[in-house]
């Protein structure tokens, strides 16, 4: 029976080629001048998904953007993986910081990959990682190795929020009934260092509004008399963290769970060069919060980051106004137990409370959601874990994230599931930023790597 690996060496040409046929596609769900395009990748997934050999698809139409499902039953008595993705991207912008074009995907050799990775937004992030899982199932279909029953679930939302997958998650628990769901949007250590993610930060995003006269006023005739929008949006701004960089929201804290000493030492066991981060990144120094290590900071900590700021002129030459108002976005990531809905009101309460007289100030939330953990137990974990080592060599190290996918902890809520978490992405690969890529090798080795998880979990299942 052909193997994962000799599959991938004979259709290795055509998998990268249909992964560019899906990257060339602009699905920006952020901006509704690309509808047109989102439906397209809706489309394209379907279609990619009945030639691997889903049976039964389906393009759901949702108040948003479509969601695409299919699944393959093998028996009854066999367990059921839900796979879970997205294809819809982030805007590519800034263009002018982009080497190529951003839908127009090339492959580059560069020093973490010798191989070549594949330059385009959304290589990563999360066509990359999603289109792994269709030609996984493709492999173990054509080759009738598939031992349990799958299921897809493949959205256009995820970059903004997931709002109309919420909708669809809680009107179709039947359709979506699963043993376990298996994602990847998420990365690990290093090519010869592989992880697994067990546990994801919360969010909370808002935008802020700093009001001050009714109209933009003539600095000169106006200033030092009258509240400058932008001035007091800094300092709000400013006073949120403390001099150790902690975060001054009253009750921020309140649920946050500290670590045992033991957890912190097994997280410190994973590799980790500072002054080759601080090399990639070209910064002099870390920053952050006191008494934690940078990896502590970025996955078992909450933060609070400005994400945009504006106001007044921006362009060319000098306009010399004091502005009517200055905006900001604000992102808060947050660890489990922390409510995200309880955050944003207790940000909303703050920064309301700290606006001086002479301006008026509104928050308004956008989206959010709670923090997950999948414990290292459980049979889903186990199979991931068995299947990396059968294809690494090596056992992955469990890690905890610092970024967020908000409909994880729904998934659990709602379908009582829980989300093993397969990436194969690399810190480095620039999502969400220009020149996002995601290296041939780690592409290959995903679609090598998951035919083990349905082998070892359909082994596990059906051992308990």
């Amino acid at each position: 029976m052909l193997d994962p690996k000799s599959y991938i060496q004979e259709h290795k040409e055509r998998l990268l080629n249909e992964l560019f046929d899906l990257l060339k596609i602009a699905s920006i769900s952020a901006d509704p001048a690309y509808n047109n395009e989102v439906t397209r990748g809706a489309q394209a997934v379907h279609d990619f998904l009945k030639a691997a050999g889903i049976d039964h698809t389906k393009i759901y139409e949702t108040e948003g953007h479509p969601i695409v499902y299919g699944e393959k039953n093998i028996a009854p008595h066999l367990p059921t993986v839900l796979v879970y993705g997205h294809y819809d991207v982030q805007p590519p912008d800034p263009l002018d910081l982009w080497d190529s074009k951003p839908f127009e995907p090339v492959v580059k050799k560069t020093p973490l990959h010798p191989e070549g990775a594949i330059f385009a937004r959304g290589a990563c992030d999360d066509k990359g990682q999603m289109f792994m899982h269709i030609k996984a199932i493709e492999y173990l279909i054509s080759t009738h190795q598939l031992p349990c029953n799958v299921k897809f679930m493949i959205e256009g939302e995820e970059e903004v929020g997931s709002n109309s997958l919420v909708h669809f998650v809680k009107t179709h628990r039947e359709l979506l009934k699963n043993d376990v769901i298996l994602i990847s949007d998420t990365g690990m250590i290093a090519n010869d260092t592989p992880s697994i993610t067990t546990g994801l930060r919360g969010l909370s995003y808002v935008e802020v509004c700093v009001t001050g006269p009714n109209r933009d006023l003539h600095s000169g005739l106006y200033g030092g008399a009258v509240a400058n929008p932008i001035n007091i949006l800094t300092k709000m701004i400013a006073s949120l963290h403390d001099q150790d960089n902690h975060i001054t929201i009253p009750g921020f804290y309140d649920k946050v769970a500290e670590l045992s000493i033991e957890e912190r030492e097994a997280m410190a066991k994973a590799p980790f060069n500072l002054e080759g981060y601080q090399k990639a990144l070209d910064i002099a120094a870390v920053y952050g919060e006191k008494d934690y290590t940078t990896n502590e900071r970025n996955s078992i900590r909450p933060t609070l980051d400005v994400n945009g700021i504006w106001g007044g002129y921006t362009g060319e030459g000098a306009k010399t106004v004091i502005p009517s108002k200055a905006y900001a976005k604000i992102s808060m990531r947050l660890v489990p137990h922390q409510d995200w809905e309880e955050i944003t009101q207790l940000f909303k309460n703050h920064f309301k409370s700290i606006a001086p007289k002479g301006v008026t100030v509104s928050v308004t939330p956008h989206h959010g959601g709670q923090g997950y953990v999948t414990p290292i137990d459980h049979i889903g974990y186990k199979a991931a874990s068995e299947a990396y080592e059968t294809t690494f060599g090596k056992t992955p190290i469990p890690q905890r994230s610092g970024g967020s996918i908000p409909i994880v902890a729904l998934f659990e809520e709602v379908l009582n599931a829980k989300s093993v978490l397969m990436g194969f992405g690399l810190d480095s690969d620039a999502i969400h930023s220009p020149n996002e890529h995601f290296g041939v090798w780690n592409y290959l080795k995903g679609i090598e790597t998951i035919p083990y998880f349905y082998k070892n979990f359909t082994a596990h299942y059906l051992r308990q």
